[in-house]
């Protein structure tokens, strides 16, 4: 049985209109990757070197990431020789099961939020201006909404011209109670206000928002340290998550910006916005690995609830879905 049936069996049964969502989230991807890999494998009928030069170029030019396509054609050329593949048709399962094995490999990373049961639990979400940071923040809030918890959101951004109004805007389309200061207030004093009125009103989880300026790196990490600080001694063990918000449309230049923020703060997870709104979706891989920090959530839409758990395998089938269609057509 090929990877791409077991792939499905495995996904079959799960949450259908999740496994969907990736599959029409990642459509710009598949549509330019995996047509591309199409036409190269009409193209080639054997597997030689040549092939495997275009098709180390098509997953560059999908964002995969130098040294994961690297890895993946070395391991594609090993499996090619280990089962003697001749034929260009079977290629595509190859390739899928590779991606799932190198986002799997390495280090065990804890895809799920760290919430802390019974005790309150504080997200802080960095990311430069403009890469979605606090609309998924609103859409996060929803979605622990949805799962019973009671939510509150800290304005932290006090810089931003309008940063604040947006997130109380989105705080009312969630449900959730905004702490705000005024325009240009000190951020950590704003942490520290919204923990005081998280424990008095016994809340789950609070998400705080930071600015998102780039311009001078002293500065933001001397910000986030404070913030951090301020943190850590009103909630020991605070902040249990860092949630670092990446533009996908971005592609490369997002790895440098995750670059500056793990310097600055200890990231433990990325949520990948607008992955619906680029073809180059390989993105994912090359965070993977090259950050060796798990991609906790993907945006695939512009609902509320197109803010995902990100899924290894679901993403390979969002982005072979066609293929998978295609092989099944064949039976």
């Amino acid at each position: 049985m090929s990877f791409f049936r077991k792939l499905k069996e495995k996904i079959t049964g799960t949450n259908e209109a999740v496994t969907e969502k990736f599959k029409d989230g990642l459509a710009k991807t598949r549509d330019s990757f995996t047509s591309k890999v199409n036409d190269l494998v009409a193209r080639f009928r054997e597997v030689d070197e040549e092939f495997f030069e275009e098709l180390e170029e098509l997953l560059l030019q999908a964002d995969v990431g130098f040294e994961t396509v690297m890895e993946l054609i070395d391991q594609l050329k090993l499996e090619v020789q280990r089962k003697n593949i001749k034929d260009t048709a079977s290629i595509q399962s190859v390739i899928s099961e590779k991606l799932v094995e190198i986002y799997q490999a390495g280090e065990e990373m804890e895809s799920g939020l760290n919430i802390q049961e019974g005790e309150l639990t504080v997200v802080l979400m960095v990311g430069v201006n403009g890469v979605g940071k606090t609309t998924t923040i609103g859409k996060l809030a929803a979605r622990l909404m949805a799962e019973g918890k009671t939510v509150m959101l800290a304005a932290g951004d006090t810089f931003r011209a309008g940063a604040i109004d947006q997130l109380v805007v989105w705080g009312e389309r969630a449900g959730v109670e905004v702490i705000r200061q005024s325009e240009g207030s000190d951020p950590a004093a704003v942490m520290y206000d919204a923990i005081r009125a998280a424990k008095n009103r016994k809340v789950d989880v609070l998400i705080c928002d930071t600015a998102g300026r780039l311009q001078n790196k002293v500065n933001l990490m001397n910000e986030l340290e404070k913030v951090h600080r301020v943190i850590g001694k009103e909630v020991p063990g605070a902040p249990h998550e860092v949630l670092l918000a990446l533009d996908a449309t971005t592609g490369q230049n997002a790895l440098v910006q995750a670059q500056t923020f793990k310097e600055a703060t200890n990231v433990t997870g990325i949520v990948l916005t607008k992955l619906d709104g680029t073809a180059k979706g390989g993105i994912v891989l090359a965070i993977r690995q090259k950050l060796n920090i798990p991609v906790k959530f993907v945006g695939l839409g512009e609902g509320v609830d197109d803010l995902q758990p990100f899924d290894p395998e679901k993403y390979v089938y969002g982005l072979f879905a066609d293929g998978l269609e295609l092989e099944e057509s064949d039976k």
